[in-house]
């Protein structure tokens, strides 16, 4: 009589479709053994995982998949579709929820997947009841032992009527995240290896998950993953607090198997095709296309500075050589629909990713790649954080940091931004016209660059190595409400630029910094 009445009792709380995903939940977890089966679980599990597997020769993934998941096509891949009124966490007043990708197509890599509840963790076997294959007919009983390509967190993010996606975890180590009132732009990775080295990249995957079930009243989500590529290992912590701007408190503890010429820590991947200043290189409708439109540092130095991104013909690597970094990140500063025209793509939504050390990083450099592309389809930026100490085999290596999910880093802060760069050809428009100089055009907006910025004595200071300048102005943008700054470069391959704003010698916008390249 007890168990039909909490039958009864439990029923009620899930609604009808929510007990019948929870149902056949269960019917998949009464399968499970003890060996998917973990008590006592904590990060310091996966930890003791990730050491362990360095200290063994490294094994590539299994892509032994199914024929008919190894062949799926684009378009069918993209016709199965997670059924979330069956997902194992859906209606149980929860303020999350998880869904589950499907392997096939290019995703062809099984990732275990666990839930850990109370210091339990128990393995999310592959269930058919998640999925609906829509003109997919495929015999699912050959996917019984397989586990999934990827997952994502939802919740009620912009609504409290509606669970929106938060992150997604799927394919290598990339993740992607969002904020309030935001669309799918840049991804983060777990970690870099050997990134635009002579060698070749290495890639490493996240080859197994942990996902703390939340509690009805938790402000945020927990899970761990475990790393693995050829050369080193890794546990990461992720705590995910959603919000207007989404922030992901990670730690990463990793295990070297090899000697590593270079690890790149807190990896962003983003696209920049064209913006204000490369516009002239692409015939399109558009003014611009890009997830992301510059790179911003906070040094050591308490320093701000500023790199826009450009895509030309050449592969550009640019360092910038730092002690503690305080934070850098991939932004998209232009939030006007205007400047994109694309009402499908949303530009404009883009979340800016900023990245935040929590202890001392010590030193080393932030990296900037820019790969020549010729569609918005390629990720063809990266930036992360390189030590200066290399990695050696045997060693051990924690580093913790912040990443934010966010529309503007520090917004109120005291110095002015760099809001849009442009350029052309140097002095007069239309009058020798075989002149080789270029001109920049700068804009800067910030609290104190009003109608008087130069009555408060506010000048631009421009350097470069090895070029020459041979003009520089600025006046009052009305437009901007901010102060525009022309400068005529006679460029130099190769050489670096920058502009700053000063008062009475002392910093009150960005660096502007950009680097020149036939």
């Amino acid at each position: 009589m007890l168990n039909k009445i909490l039958f009864g009792i439990v029923a009620a709380g899930l609604g009808a479709a929510g007990w019948l995903g929870w149902l056949k939940y269960q019917q998949v977890c009464k399968t499970e053994s003890d060996n998917n089966i973990e008590r006592n679980f904590s990060f310091d599990s996966v930890v003791r995982k990730a050491r362990d597997l360095a200290a063994e020769p490294y094994q590539a993934p299994d892509t032994n998949l199914p024929e008919q998941l190894h062949n799926l096509s684009y378009d069918a891949y993209r016709d199965i579709r997670f059924v979330r009124e069956n997902g194992p966490w859906y209606n149980q007043q929860l303020p999350y929820e998880i869904q589950f990708f499907h392997l096939g197509n290019i995703f062809q890599i099984s990732v275990p997947i666990n839930e850990v509840s109370d210091g339990v963790s128990r393995s999310i076997k592959y269930s058919g009841n998640f999925f609906n294959y829509g003109q997919n007919k495929p015999d699912t009983k050959q996917f019984e032992d397989l586990g999934y390509a990827g997952f994502r967190i939802h919740s009620p993010l912009n609504t409290s009527a509606y669970f929106d996606e938060l992150v997604t975890f799927l394919g290598a180590s990339y993740f992607r995240g969002l904020a309030k009132g935001q669309k799918y732009g840049l991804s983060a990775r777990g970690l870099a290896v050997d990134t635009a080295e002579m060698t070749g990249e290495e890639f490493p995957v996240f080859k197994e998950f942990w996902v703390e079930k939340p509690k009805p009243k938790d402000k945020f989500i927990k899970l761990y993953a475990l790393l693995d590529s050829k050369s080193i290992s890794g546990a990461y912590s992720f705590k995910i607090i959603p919000g207007t701007n989404t922030i992901m408190y990670i730690e990463a503890r990793l295990f070297a198997r090899e000697d590593i010429k270079k690890i790149g820590i807190a990896p962003l991947t983003s696209m920049f095709l064209f913006g204000e200043n490369n516009k002239h290189d692409f015939d399109d409708y558009r003014p611009e296309v890009h997830d992301s439109d510059g790179l911003l540092i906070h040094n050591g130095n308490d320093e701000w500075l500023w790199r826009p991104l450009d895509n030309s013909k050449h592969l550009r690597i640019s360092s910038f050589v730092d002690n503690n970094p305080k934070g850098f990140g991939l932004l998209q500063r232009d939030r006007d629909i205007k400047n994109y025209l694309d009402f499908e793509a949303h530009y404009q939504d883009r979340p800016s990713t900023w990245v935040e050390p929590l202890t001392d990083w010590g030193k080393g450099l932030v990296q900037l790649v820019e790969i020549p592309s010729l569609q918005e389809i390629h990720d063809n930026i990266v930036a992360y954080w390189v030590p200066a100490e290399p990695v050696k085999a045997g060693r051990e290596y924690t580093f913790s940091y912040r990443l934010i999910w966010l529309n503007d880093v520090m917004k109120d802060k005291e110095l002015a931004s760099v809001t849009a760069t442009r350029t052309g050809i140097g002095g007069v428009s239309g009058v020798n016209t075989d002149n080789t100089d270029r001109k920049f055009v700068i804009d800067f907006t910030g609290k104190e660059l009003d109608e008087k910025y130069a009555d408060k004595n506010i000048k631009p200071e421009v350097s470069v190595n090895t070029g020459k300048i041979n003009g520089v102005s600025s006046v009052y943008n009305p437009v901007t409400k901010g102060v525009t700054v022309y400068i005529d470069y006679q460029p130099v391959n190769g050489d670096e630029i920058r502009v700053l704003l000063t008062k009475d010698g002392k910093p009150v916008s960005e660096v502007w910094s950009y680097q020149w390249l036939d």
